[in-house]
């Protein structure tokens, strides 16, 4: 059985540490300018994993100051954590330059929805412990471009035809509930693992222990934590220690 994983979230945009609500980029909280300073928190309270988003390579944006502060984390930590990264990929070789400098895997998302088969190639390149897919849904349908635009694709069959490539771990984030505190969509999350037998990630609305408790009882493989830590409704350590 797949260990429980808890993935503190750092959301990069320009160089800072962010949370957004709904992944609106006009509603933003700053938490930190020193992303080497939260990373380093959270492997002091035992993480076994980092969650860090491009958001500025998500929007399409300027990502030069993200980059300075992900090279940062991956320069002093890389050593003593595994690391996922998403935001902006898409083309093989930023794959490769990420995973070059000791991201642990790589998270695709918009590059995938708009062209499945380059997610099939992908999966034949790096194989499926380097890449794990991102989606982001509303009502089901999966958006792109940092979540401002639908694709008309549904979650369920774009998930199935990234399983039968050999894809095996998927991160599930509803939109309505991202950076809201409002509780996870559990149910979505376990009808992708269920449907495909992929590892799935739950991502959005934890507020607190029980949110964290509840994805593990229901048999998922992780969630992402972001505002909850930043707010200080709990801490990672204890979130650790629930499971």
């Amino acid at each position: 059985m797949t260990p429980f994983v808890i993935y503190p979230a750092i959301d990069l945009r320009f160089g800072q540490v962010v949370r957004l609500r709904q992944g609106r980029a006009n509603q933003e909280t700053i938490y930190s300018r020193d992303p080497g300073a939260v990373a380093q928190r959270w492997i002091e309270q035992g993480a076994e994993w980092l969650h860090v988003i491009n958001l500025n390579g998500a929007f399409g944006e300027e990502t030069e100051e993200n980059e300075v502060a992900i090279e940062a984390i991956l320069s002093s930590w890389k050593n003593e954590i595994k690391i996922q990264l998403g935001g902006g990929f898409r083309t093989l070789n930023q794959i490769d330059n990420a995973l070059s400098l000791g991201v642990t895997r790589v998270i695709l998302g918009t590059v995938v929805i708009n062209d499945p088969a380059f997610g099939e190639m992908v999966i034949k390149e790096f194989g499926p412990n380097q890449i794990v897919f991102g989606f982001d849904a509303l009502d089901q349908e999966l958006m792109t471009s940092g979540w401002q635009s639908g694709s008309g694709i549904a979650m369920m069959s774009l998930a199935k035809r990234l399983s039968e490539a050999g894809a095996e771990t998927l991160i599930y984030t509803n939109i309505h509930k991202d950076g809201m505190q409002t509780g996870v969509d559990w149910k979505n999350a376990k009808l992708l693992a269920d449907e495909t037998g992929m590892v799935v990630i739950a991502s959005g609305g934890v507020a607190a222990l029980d949110d964290i408790r509840r994805v593990r009882e229901v048999g998922l493989d992780g969630v992402i934590v972001g505002r909850a830590l930043y707010e200080g409704n709990f801490t990672l350590k204890e979130a650790i220690d629930v499971c």
